[in-house]
């Protein structure tokens, strides 16, 4: 099935069944411990503290029992599974994740930001792991750019690579093209920390907190400012790139 068919079905699923659902709850439902043993394999840093804000945040709604019993059904496990994965493939906050599954239930085809034309294969747990080798070959690369790219810090020193890897280096490949090396960015990793500086502080006062859910709020928000701090690099580069033009 087709990354985004299964995020359709995942929610309209949801929102088709949730009556009978909560008329009824069945058998093949499943309590809040039995979505993590599923999941956790996948998105090992999940918690039911981290389901409970999700649910909060209505990106998942599970059916109660009578005693008040959270329970999911299959397609709140995908939709879950999709969330979860956009999260931690692609860094967006869950404000964007929440209008693209709404955009799905509504019968739209949705592009999430920077061109993700749906959830990835990785989102429904058949993640592909790139060798250096087999790295070069799909971006289009060459071994020494990716040890340039190793050596400026846009990329780890692993034995292994995601699709981020495989996003980076192709967009070093077309900046080659255009005289720029990976030498020219190595300041982008001192940019980059220096925001993470700037995120840590803005989440003390939810960290103090210490608590699961506290954890959750602070990992959302952490993504939440990323993307405004992204926001905003874009829109100086837009703008110094008018005056070029000018």
């Amino acid at each position: 099935m087709p990354a985004q068919s299964a995020a359709r079905a995942a929610a309209s699923a949801r929102t088709g069944s949730a009556p009978a659902a909560r008329g009824a709850v069945g058998h093949d439902l499943l309590t809040i411990g039995q979505v993590l043993a599923r999941l956790k394999p996948e998105f090992p840093d999940l918690s039911s503290s981290k389901l409970r804000f999700l649910e909060e945040r209505e990106l998942v709604t599970p059916v109660r029992t009578q005693s008040g019993y959270r329970k999911f059904s299959a397609a709140d496990v995908e939709r879950l599974r999709i969330v979860l994965g956009l999260q931690r493939d692609h860094y967006l906050p869950l404000k964007v994740i929440k209008e693209y599954l709404a955009d799905i239930d509504a019968g739209r085809e949705p592009v999430l930001p920077g061109g993700i034309d749906g959830p990835r294969p990785s989102i429904l747990g058949t993640e592909r792991r790139y060798t250096r080798d087999e790295l070069v070959r799909a971006s289009g690369s060459t071994p020494m750019l990716v040890s340039d790219a190793v050596s400026a810090s846009l990329l780890p020193a692993a034995e292994h690579y995601g699709e981020d890897a495989l996003t980076v280096m192709k967009a070093l490949v077309d900046l080659q093209r255009s005289g720029i090396e990976p030498r020219h960015l190595r300041t982008f990793r001192a940019t980059a920390e220096r925001e993470l500086g700037l995120i840590e502080s803005a989440l003390m006062p939810v960290r103090r907190r210490g608590d699961g859910t506290s954890r959750a709020k602070a990992a959302e928000l952490a993504r939440e400012i990323a993307g405004h701090l992204e926001v905003v690099r874009s829109s100086l580069i837009r703008a110094a790139i008018g005056q070029l033009d000018a």
